[in-house]
């Protein structure tokens, strides 16, 4: 009788099945450098823009771990985000959650636009967000959860029960989660896109994305963009983001178990307003993160007791966290987001939003805790 047992998520993250080199037995697939392959080989690859071993062997994995059927690589976050929109025509309208990623927020705002591409934004924490995807009728609905730099959370099996009712797909950007605290298609998604230059690779020293889905009419889309547009990823990213994806999960939960306590700490402490994290329970969405998600994942944002100048000051005194932009990765960082991540977006949104000169968003990373406490503590100490 065969066994029913399913593989759990560590396992399938490190197992990636097929390397392509089968005669020598490698363990971990090689690179394969090649742009060009002999026409009629039996993989059936001709030239890397239209497909890769690495390539392949990458998208197997992360759809093992996101238990989907299909994914597609692409050279970055970016460029996974450009091949959804390039799907779409003149005159078709994207309801978007209004505090998205600001790059999401640039290539809707200042380059499809000018195509006719049409983005309303929504706080889809709010109830009226429902009657607005029966009013607006969209062509797709675009999500973060949680949200950059926010962390708001939004209701995503709610918003999609609708929107399948509707027939309007949803894109859900998974990035601060991964499949490990969050799994997008399975509470009724119909694409969940991911940087995998974050925590899936883990290590700041590659650029990739990723799409994952069920549906076969979209994985033909996504894997048209990738060839087209030239949206594909280097070989040598996908070797260094198979090699990271193996251990997310311990790097991960190490991340979680230090942002649980930073959150707490900062939280506490005279020199901070607020704190957002999503398992705390000041959280506004707590009970639907805790319902939603498997973590609070690795992300912090708290809003500063000082000025731009004096907060800034602060990023700069910190030890192990270096300011920069990205995160996800085994080191810890800090960034402001009114002047980095979301620079691009209008001020008076920013505003609006409560994206201003005092938030800062912390990456936690796999330091040992009480380091990074008392760096936090050390550099606090200048807003007192």
């Amino acid at each position: 009788m065969k066994s029913h047992h399913t593989q759990g998520f560590s396992t399938r993250s490190i197992h990636h099945g097929e390397t392509f080199s089968a005669s020598t037995g490698t363990v971990m697939p090689p690179i394969f450098p090649s742009s060009t392959f002999a026409h009629g080989n039996s993989e059936g690859f001709d030239y890397t823009r239209s497909g890769n071993p690495n390539f392949r062997i990458l998208e197997s994995v992360l759809a093992s771990i996101e238990e989907c059927k299909f994914s597609t690589v692409f050279a970055s976050g970016v460029s996974a985000i450009t091949a959804v929109a390039s799907t779409f025509k003149s005159g078709d309208v994207v309801l978007c959650e209004e505090n998205l990623y600001g790059c999401t927020v640039r290539l809707f705002e200042q380059v499809f636009e000018k195509f006719g591409l049409k983005t309303i934004w929504v706080d889809f924490t709010s109830a009226a967000s429902l009657q607005q995807i029966k009013k607006t009728k969209p062509s797709m609905i675009w999500i973060e959860s949680p949200t950059n730099p926010l962390l708001k959370i939004i209701d995503l099996r709610r918003i999609c029960e609708l929107a399948n009712t509707e027939k309007i797909p949803v894109i859900v950007d998974n990035t601060f989660c991964t499949a490990l605290l969050q799994t997008p298609l399975q509470l009724g998604a119909t694409l969940s896109l991911t940087s995998t230059t974050k925590y899936i690779n883990g290590h700041s020293d590659a650029l990739g994305g990723s799409i994952c889905t069920n549906d076969e009419n979209w994985k033909k889309r996504l894997d048209f963009a990738q060839k087209a547009l030239g949206l594909h990823p280097s070989p040598f990213d996908c070797w260094l983001i198979t090699r990271g994806v193996k251990t997310l999960s311990l790097r991960l939960n190490k991340q979680v178990r230090n942002s649980i306590a930073l959150a707490d700490q900062l939280a506490n402490h005279p020199a901070v307003r607020w704190v957002r994290y999503p398992f705390r329970q000041d959280h506004p969405q707590y009970n639907l993160a805790l319902k939603q998600m498997k973590g609070g994942g690795a992300i912090i944002t708290a809003n500063l007791k000082g000025d731009q100048a004096r907060v800034y000051s602060t990023c700069k005194s910190l030890k192990l966290f270096t300011m920069a932009e990205s995160l996800g990765g085994v080191e810890s960082l800090v960034c402001h987001p009114a002047t980095m991540t979301h620079a691009s977006v209008n001020a008076d949104v920013k505003y609006q939003l409560g994206i201003d000169d005092s938030l800062v968003r912390f990456s936690i990373g796999c330091e040992d805790l009480e380091d990074l406490s008392l760096d936090i503590k050390d550099a606090l100490k200048q807003l007192l």
